[in-house]
């Protein structure tokens, strides 16, 4: 396949080929049909189970000692709640609305039901931020907050990183330009909810907001799943168009990660910094240099952070409320974040 043609696949495709060798992630001849018995990407079917076992419902989490615990929390930690949430909220939205363009053009049925649960499960969290506010805050001051992205310079121009690599997909239907769709999407799910996450287990570790932690905990265990699929679809189109991956392209996909850590430090900064206990800018910047360097890695190419390989052991408290194959009670209802349905995936990411 040129490496600029994308085929946008039809709907209805009788003439569709019905071979699983034949099935690709883009440019093949599907025929849509959802065949749970035959799938080409053997990831799919773990991952499928997983994603189903996660199902959650935002009410389920007891919010009552976060409508005490907000009105008083300093003021700077009740700064940065407001701004992290209108920026989370603000992803999971933009993300319901880019992944069913992604999904016009895989042609990879199992793939694509992936996809579609992705896409309910970022409504899910899109509502979760919603009901977080609507329990702690009037309507005004949730207004205010929903919409802080459209007004704070800082938080706009986070969002018109990610926004115009999904808009560029609108204009530009080529493959070329999808690959960076993908990776906005790896980026985001991998990098840029981050500081975010860190603040609300940070807040929990320190005896306010545990509500907010624990919802933080159900979406950050989908976001896991989510990098994991994004991974794993950019890893399966290096093996099918390898012509796209030149060193062009590599070096265009290393920057738009750098990027994505810029970012995501320099947000951490402003909205954290030195105001909030039990963070620092230092720990912020190693911990995310870390985890660019975990996403590059997990790509197949060499880390670019030296030095930070490895976990901050100062950070290590992260991934004591992220990990998914942790099963801890919730902090109310004695409940199993994971459910007890299956094993989670390793979270290798």
């Amino acid at each position: 396949m040129s490496k600029n043609k994308l085929i946008h696949k039809p709907l209805f495709n009788p003439e569709g080929d019905t071979e699983v060798r034949n099935r690709r992630l883009i440019g093949g001849n599907t025929t849509n049909l959802n065949d749970f018995n035959n799938m080409k990407y053997s990831f799919v079917s773990d991952w499928y189970r997983q994603a189903m076992n996660n199902f959650w419902i935002p009410e389920e989490i007891n919010l009552s000692q976060d409508v005490k615990d907000y009105p008083k929390l300093d003021e700077a930690e009740r700064k940065a709640y407001d701004k992290i949430l209108s920026f989370l909220v603000f992803l999971d939205s933009i993300q319901t609305a880019n992944l069913p363009c992604i999904g016009e053009y895989i042609t990879a049925n199992e793939i694509n039901l992936c996809l579609n649960i992705q896409t309910f499960q970022e409504c899910v969290h899109s509502q979760s931020y919603s009901y977080m506010l609507d329990t702690i805050c009037s309507p005004e001051e949730r207004n205010e907050i929903l919409y802080q992205w459209k007004t704070d310079e800082h938080l706009l121009k986070r969002n018109e990183f990610i926004g115009n690599i999904y808009n560029s997909f609108q204009t530009n239907k080529d493959a070329r330009t999808l690959l960076k769709v993908m990776m906005g999407n790896y980026i985001l799910e991998g990098i840029y909810f981050y500081s975010g996450f860190m603040f609300f287990y940070n807040l929990a570790r320190n005896g306010k907001m545990p509500g907010s932690a624990q919802e933080i905990r159900y979406i950050n265990r989908d976001e896991n799943t989510h990098l994991w699929l994004f991974r794993n679809m950019i890893r399966e189109l290096r093996e099918e168009e390898p012509e796209l991956f030149d060193n062009e392209m590599i070096e265009e996909l290393r920057e738009m990660l750098m990027e994505g850590v810029r970012q995501e430090i320099a947000w951490g900064h402003y909205v954290i910094g030195n105001d909030i206990s039990g963070l620092t800018p230092k720990m912020i910047t190693d911990y995310i240099e870390y985890l660019g360097n975990l996403r590059w890695t997990s790509l197949g190419y060499e880390a670019i952070y030296k030095g930070k390989e490895k976990e901050p052991q100062d950070m290590a408290w992260v991934s004591n409320y992220s990990n998914a194959n942790m099963v801890k009670t919730d902090f109310f209802e004695a409940k199993s974040t994971a459910y007890a349905k299956s094993t989670a995936l390793v979270d290798d990411l």
